[in-house]
């Protein structure tokens, strides 16, 4: 970590910042001896979760469309076990 003085920090300013950014390396600005601030560089991106796979899937078909029958499910051919059709929680028989 370098040290440098709040006057010459102050005359080179930006050639001390392309430094920090590019050599990754923090200077320690001092005012009379003391320190008063420590440039450091950025941190890295953060990649975000969501939308990080966007654009990479493709979809094919009608993704809306039921993918069987209702007659192809076992469930739906078969009689409850009461021999009763079931209702639903309004009353209404299921069908």
């Amino acid at each position: 970590m370098r040290t440098m003085p709040a006057g010459e920090f102050k005359a080179r300013c930006l050639r001390v910042m392309e430094e920090v950014r590019k050599y990754r390396m923090p200077v320690v600005i001092t005012k009379k001896g003391r320190t008063v601030a420590k440039l450091v560089p950025p941190d890295a991106p953060v990649s975000e979760v969501f939308g990080c796979m966007a654009g990479t899937a493709r979809i094919v078909g009608d993704v809306e469309a039921a993918v069987a029958a209702a007659e192809a499910w076992e469930a739906a051919r078969r009689p409850s076990p009461s021999g009763r059709r079931r209702r639903t929680g309004s009353g209404r028989p299921v069908r």
